[in-house]
């Protein structure tokens, strides 16, 4: 069975910048990804490149910035309160997440102050050239339960006693 929209497809994959150092790896993790195809699970660009495969394929798919988290844009380094922060010990690199006009954001601390902190709300992949070595290694149609939700849903439990969760 090939990939196509309305199939929940099963695979393994290793995230690499364009420098070759490894990201994140499904299998470090032994978890392989579940997504819905055609429902916005996975980025536009990986499901446009997988589509039409089939278990057993292997890929490797290479996404511009723009293609993957957006170029960064340093309008998004801001200066805030420092009352913003419910954390006493702030240090810069800690990373949190917030709601924001499209979902939850990622905002990385650059800087404490006495009275205010800087902080980057790119995506910490904002401007970088990945690389996506994708293994295929299940195909197959899409309950009605998990097309109403837009997500594949875990095999060993009823569809109403998942919660809803977002995938990686």
């Amino acid at each position: 069975m090939n990939i196509a929209p309305q199939r929940v497809v099963t695979l393994h994959y290793v995230l690499s910048d364009a420098q070759g150092q490894v990201l994140d790896d499904s299998r470090a993790r032994a978890t392989p990804l579940d997504y819905l195809h055609g429902h916005d699970n996975i980025m536009a660009a990986l499901e446009r490149a997988l589509a039409g495969h089939a278990a057993g394929d292997r890929l490797v798919v290479t996404l511009a910035p723009h293609e993957a988290y957006g170029e960064r844009n340093d309008e998004l380094v801001q200066q805030v309160g420092r009352g913003a922060f419910p954390q006493d010990a702030l240090a810069p690199g800690m990373r949190f997440q917030t709601p924001g006009d499209d979902g939850p954001q990622i905002v990385t601390v650059l800087e404490v102050r006495d009275d205010s902190v800087v902080v980057d709300t790119n995506h910490p992949l904002a401007g970088q050239t990945l690389s996506y070595a994708l293994e295929v290694l299940e195909v197959r149609e899409a309950t009605r339960a998990e097309l109403a939700k837009g997500h594949p849903l875990a095999a060993d439990v009823t569809p109403s006693a998942v919660e809803d969760r977002k995938l990686p």
